[in-house]
């Protein structure tokens, strides 16, 4: 069967086990990012729709029995979901790729890790730990319980993947959920009310309600009714659900923008430094948090290093993302591909050094292509240096000795992921724990442990989730303290 035989024509809320348009039959058109014609039609949620789904998760979280389902009961629906994921894996990386414009040998590894993600979270739900504490006088244990219905917003980038990066943990912590993905990518999301019943999860437990930021996402995030927030996207848009879950007090998890420096020292093992940087800013089309997008590189090796990396650049196969042999696909979107384009105009006027791409491929005439783009030269005023571009787009600036190369790490408003290649491992340490960023990597590129704890600093974030951290995120504590004997309290009031 053709993809476009697959692929649903209305893509509609999912609410308490039923598929169901807006109250106020709302919907918005959906393109593809090669043609720019309109494939589907989404229904997009306000506030009634937000309503309908809280009820519908509130309702599942004390009725249905999944927040009190044991860790083996858990974790045996967490199984069937990975497995049900990886049964569809072909199917998802090509709605993957067909959405987003991401190469389909990227979208293949994106939906084996989402399998993953549940697969990882089956296994460590059995680990949400009570501790006791015991003196002469008491003992004390804790109860760990699941805090809610959680709503999880996700971004358009790799959109499956990041969704059950959030529900998996939200799912083994027993909450039920409210899921509201990305408007501009839908389409694999909804595949998962199929998922989620065939792995026989309680009905109202998933919820999912589509829509614009704005209204679908800013009612979720006002809602009374749903006390945790996990959000991936823009700094701006994180500030704003800041504002507004204040209100109620709510839990956040917020992972937002980066602009992540690759620092590469003179000693470094220069090939591997090159494979990784190439790969850390120009896979999945460049759209993605963690890019290395600033390459800070020493003095003595500058000149090679920008050489080499120019010409790998220009060699990056870009083109019809369904092509396996495809590096660099098309750009999500007609806006963001102009805003991208804004940000080469910018580099070109404020005096950067294009050494590779720039423009459209020749080979190209239509759909969201951009070759893959190196500035060098680049000072640390400059707009393409300071600012998230979020595309196929690498400044490459010199320094001088490792305490320039801390500054330039250091001067953005962010702080999300770093690099840092260097032989010298002890410098490498040192520089590590001076660079300012929720994580880094020395002589790696983004390999993930999914124990570990993901998430930035300043402008890019707020709390963490991975492993642990995201049960805790997901939990709540109580402790209960049971004397062992009498107690001895001073008689107030006693004659």
């Amino acid at each position: 069967m053709k993809l476009a035989a697959k692929i649903p024509k209305f893509i509609r809320h999912y609410i308490n086990g039923t598929h169901v348009e807006s109250i106020g039959g709302e919907t918005i058109p959906v393109t593809n990012p090669i043609s720019q014609q309109q494939y589907a039609t989404l229904s997009v949620g306000s506030t009634h729709d937000v309503d309908l789904a809280v009820a519908a998760a509130t309702s599942a979280f004390h009725e249905s029995g999944w927040a009190t389902f044991s860790a083996r009961q858990r974790s045996t629906v967490l199984h069937a979901i990975a497995d049900a994921i990886e049964r569809r894996g072909d199917l998802l990386a090509e709605f993957e790729t067909f959405d987003t414009g991401l190469p389909i040998k990227q979208s293949r590894g994106q939906a084996s890790r989402a399998a993953e993600n549940f697969r990882f979270f089956a296994e460590i739900c059995g680990s949400i730990h009570e501790d006791a504490f015991r003196t002469n006088a008491q003992i004390g244990y804790v109860i760990r319980k699941p805090k809610g219905v959680a709503g999880l917003i996700t971004p358009w980038n790799v959109p499956f993947m990041l969704a059950t990066w959030k529900l998996a943990p939200c799912l083994a912590s027993g909450c039920s959920v409210i899921l509201k993905p990305a408007e501009l990518t839908p389409l694999s999301a909804s595949i998962f009310p199929e998922i989620m019943e065939e792995a026989g999860l309680p009905k109202g437990v998933f919820n999912m309600v589509h829509g614009i930021g704005e209204d679908a996402g800013a009612a979720l995030v006002a809602h009374p009714g749903v006390p945790l927030i996990s959000f991936t996207g823009e700094t701006t848009t994180g500030k704003i659900i800041m504002r507004s879950a204040a209100d109620n007090l709510k839990s956040l998890s917020m992972e937002l923008g980066g602009k992540s420096p690759c620092v590469i020292f003179a000693d470094a093992d220069i090939e591997s430094a090159l494979n990784s940087s190439l790969f850390g800013v120009f896979s999945l089309n460049g759209e993605r948090c963690t890019a290395g997008s600033r390459i800070l590189v020493e003095q003595s090796i500058y000149d090679e290093f920008v050489d080499k990396f120019s010409e790998r650049a220009k060699n990056i196969r870009i083109g019809d993302p369904s092509n396996p042999e495809t590096e660099l696909g098309a750009l999500v979107s007609t806006e963001h591909y102009e805003r991208v384009l804004n940000y080469v105009e910018a580099g070109k006027n404020e005096g950067a050094r294009l050494t590779a791409g720039g423009s459209r491929p020749k080979h190209l005439s239509s759909g969201n292509y951009l070759s893959a783009t190196v500035f060098a030269d680049v000072k640390r005023d400059m707009r393409i240096f300071q600012e998230e571009i979020f595309g196929p787009v690498v400044c490459i600036t010199p320094f001088k000795d490792e305490k320039e190369a801390i500054s330039l790490a250091n001067d953005t408003r962010y702080g999300l992921a770093a690099y840092i290649w260097t032989t010298n491992l002890q410098r490498g340490h040192r520089v590590a724990h001076q660079v300012i960023a929720g994580m880094l990597w020395l002589n790696s590129h983004n390999v993930r442990d999914l124990r570990t704890p993901f998430g930035g600093v300043k402008a890019s974030g707020l709390g963490r989730e991975g492993g642990q951290h995201s049960l805790d995120f997901f939990t709540e504590t109580s402790i209960v303290h049971i004397a062992l004997g009498d107690t001895h309290v001073a008689k107030f009031g006693a004659k």
